[in-house]
């Protein structure tokens, strides 16, 4: 049995008695291994008797659970409103921009995700990201370049 199989038994045996386990369970998979794997899917369907369509359309429906690993960095971008009207739009097509990808992608050397994130609790101070779990606002794309550098280090 390989570590994901060891982290998913885990989490259905600690949370499937829990009512609406589906989400606990899909966020400590998440929180252990940084993705929910796609041969969990059938795992957790079984052991909550719920199809693999029902699961696999959580996973899919929810922005957060990512179904591949992310890069050794994630930079999320505030897409909600309050930081789309100083600017998130302009710093999102730099941040694509700056790092090759979109969103849910990883960088070719694995060093940052970028994901879209809808509300980082700092409205006043948008546009807003967070790299792993430090909050920036007021984020220029000047500025996004200098903490995503300082992040790759």
């Amino acid at each position: 049995m390989n570590e994901s199989q060891v982290v998913v038994n885990q989490a259905i045996a600690d949370l499937q008695r829990e009512e609406g386990a589906l989400l606990p369970i899909l966020h400590e998979v998440q929180d252990r291994l940084g993705y929910v794997p796609k041969d969990s899917v059938p795992v957790i369907a079984k052991a909550l008797s719920l199809s693999r369509a029902e699961v696999h359309g959580v996973v899919t429906f929810y922005h957060h659970f990512r179904q591949q690993p992310a890069g050794r960095r994630v930079v999320q971008v505030c897409r909600a409103e309050a930081c789309q009207a100083v600017g998130a739009d302009a710093l999102v097509e730099h941040a694509k921009q700056s790092l090759g990808v979109d969103f849910h992608g990883t960088t070719e050397d694995g060093a940052v995700t970028l994901e879209a994130v809808f509300c980082l609790g700092n409205c006043a101070c948008g546009p807003s990201i967070m790299i792993g779990d430090d909050l920036h606002g007021r984020v220029t794309p000047e500025r996004f370049d200098a903490l995503v550098k300082a992040a790759r280090k």
